[in-house]
């Protein structure tokens, strides 16, 4: 390691001590930084709420309502200052840590930065473009979500393509933990940047929270005019910008060999020790090491390097070209994260089929969440560049047209699938559950296009029998027959989430046979059912003993006694939600907290 940084700092002072153009921009940096200089706004400040929520990963509402939904981020504050849990704010669909800790959740992906803590996103685009002064970010419950404030040279309004899509940070921070869930107004210090911007997109982490973040208003502040800034501070030496030329690679290191030849101690080291150490660098640092000397080159593009690639945290800079770039390195790639990335012109079939075409033969993990660039080409391409492919994930395609999910039920080796709020019909879900016969993970939730739910209960239930989680969240008519058909036929089934099925009542006896027919029952979501009742709860204190998850928010039936039964009967349980259940009051959540420490009991407030 002492060599390396030997050979990073001889380049460094064989940059330094260059003439002409480069030399000229170094000294012009120390210029700058010697004579920064405070912003001189030439205008008045304008103040503007978000006009249009443009985009974004998830949300706990409907597609048709505005209950917790996303678009409530639009407009003046509907809640604030008051806090609490109001159906008039935008909730995310998840918090905590409790969905990376069930079956479902994929495994996550190496060389990930340690800076990237993202795990949601919301676009908002604001009437006036401005050079930006200030964010101000309304959080009415658990605040401390927002990880990073960005801004886009893009107007979102324009009727012109998106040209030259430029992205800058405004802010960044970690996760916070606030200690009280009340509401704040969040206004960072955020950076100045040289283009006005109409468009701001919210980053949040919600893996430190008690509870679900919700978001109230966004108020962008700014100049229309362009304020006197001082050029940017810029790094004296960026290593991006060190050339990787034949004669620069020939001298690097030369004062570290023996004998005028070889790479110093590296070509003493076994090859896969090298390789084992470069496995730990992220992506970033991978491809600047690359240009340090010929034989970590030839380390750093070996294809066993990218087995894993995970592209999301570079979502921003992700194009045709980049993606060709890694391409030949890819050959042996097998699990891939795209998500979030080639919005607004960045990627286009051509880049992503010759990606594809090239280094999907071994993949076995595909993910594109929020990946707006795909069409029916692209999924055709999926389909048959990529045999081997287990585990695809397209959450949030919300613009991807019914008929190219047909092209989905060619992955007969399909073991996870995520639909999450997309428009796939009817159709188009039976083909896939015909073919793909060894589907573990299913996620439907949100999918308001699918007509009957029943119909493709009772698919499940006849071809996929190995089927260990199921997400029917916010499915409008599934009945007890088609809930009676599936518990029937996945018996495996470990994580069912049926959270805010209005069509299910508990008079029928659904929820017993559903206890009673899945014993080996994790998670179990059965938000807003307002029928749940003892009964219930006390035949999953029988039948489901390895009970960790349990959501019965909303319900009017269910009594302290029942939930106490429960948790008696499911020592691995973790959390259970009982937020507004009218029969269980703080007094009783903190009693059975008392006699329970280890299960997390949430009971939400409104004030």
């Amino acid at each position: 390691m002492l060599t390396l940084l030997s050979m990073f700092y001889y380049i460094c002072l064989r940059r330094r001590s260059r003439s002409g153009t480069r030399g000229e921009a170094l000294t012009s940096r120390r210029a700058v930084e010697s004579s920064q200089r405070a912003v001189l706004p030439l205008s008045v400040e304008v103040e503007q709420y978000a006009k249009e929520v443009l985009d974004f990963s998830s949300h706990y509402g409907s597609e048709n309502s505005m209950s917790y939904t996303m678009w409530n981020l639009a407009g003046v504050p509907n809640v604030y200052p008051s806090s609490g849990d109001f159906t008039q704010t935008a909730l995310f669909r998840a918090y905590g840590t409790w969905w990376e800790q069930c079956a479902s959740a994929p495994p996550p992906f190496r060389r990930t930065p340690k800076g990237f803590y993202s795990q949601d996103y919301i676009e908002v685009g604001f009437e006036e473009p401005v050079y930006p002064t200030g964010v101000d970010v309304l959080e009415t419950y658990y605040p401390g979500a927002v990880v990073q404030i960005l801004a886009c040279s893009h107007n979102p309004f324009s009727q012109n393509p998106p040209t030259d899509v430029r992205w800058e940070v405004l802010w960044s921070g970690e996760p916070t933990k606030v200690l009280t869930p009340q509401a704040r107004q969040f206004s960072p210090t955020i950076k100045h940047i040289n283009f006005p911007t109409n468009l701001l997109r919210l980053e949040v982490n919600s893996s430190l929270l008690n509870y679900y973040t919700e978001l109230d208003a966004v108020i962008l502040r700014g100049v229309k005019e362009r304020p006197m800034l001082a050029l940017y501070k810029m790094p004296m030496i960026d290593i991006s910008d060190l050339s990787d030329s034949e004669e620069e690679l020939s001298d690097v290191g030369g004062p570290f060999r023996q004998g005028g030849a070889g790479s110093g101690y590296f070509d003493k080291l076994p090859y896969e020790l090298i390789q084992l150490i470069l496995s730990h660098l992220t992506l970033p640092d991978l491809s600047r090491l690359a240009q340090s000397c010929k034989l970590l080159h030839q380390h750093c593009c070996d294809p066993l390097q990218y087995t894993q690639l995970s592209l999301q945290p570079y979502w921003a800079r992700l194009n045709d070209a980049a993606l060709g770039h890694l391409q030949s390195r890819c050959t042996l790639l097998q699990r891939l994260n795209l998500s979030w990335t080639g919005n607004r012109g960045a990627l286009t079939l051509t880049g992503f089929s010759s990606f594809l075409k090239a280094c999907g033969l071994s993949l076995v993990c595909l993910e594109l969440s929020c990946c707006h660039f795909l069409n029916e080409a692209c999924v055709e391409v999926i389909s048959e560049t990529c045999p081997g492919l287990q585990e695809l994930n397209l959450s949030s395609c919300d613009r991807l047209q019914p008929p190219a999910f047909t092209h989905i039920s060619k992955l007969t080796r399909l073991r996870r699938l995520v639909l999450y709020r997309t428009k796939i019909e009817q159709t188009a879900i039976l083909t896939i559950l015909t073919f793909c016969i060894e589907l573990r993970h299913l996620n439907l939730g949100s999918c308001v296009m699918i007509e009957d739910y029943d119909v493709v209960a009772s698919m499940l239930a006849a071809r996929s029998s190995f089927l260990r989680s199921l997400d029917l969240w916010r499915c409008r008519n599934l009945t007890d027959r088609g809930l009676l058909e599936l518990v029937s036929g996945c018996r495996m089934l470990e994580e069912l989430d049926l959270g805010w099925c209005p069509t299910l009542q508990s008079s029928t006896g659904c929820f017993q046979n559903l206890a009673r027919g899945l014993p080996r029952l994790r998670k179990l979501f059965l938000t807003a059912n307002r029928t749940v009742c003892d009964s219930d709860i006390e035949a999953l204190a029988t039948c489901c003993p390895s009970l960790q998850h349990l959501d019965i928010l909303g319900t009017r039936l269910v009594s302290s006694a029942s939930l106490k039964k429960l948790l008696q009967s499911c020592p691995q349980l973790l959390l259970l939600d009982v937020s507004f259940c009218s029969q269980i009051d703080t007094r009783a959540v903190q009693e059975l907290s008392g006699v329970f420490p280890n299960v997390s009991i949430k009971k939400s407030f409104t004030q």
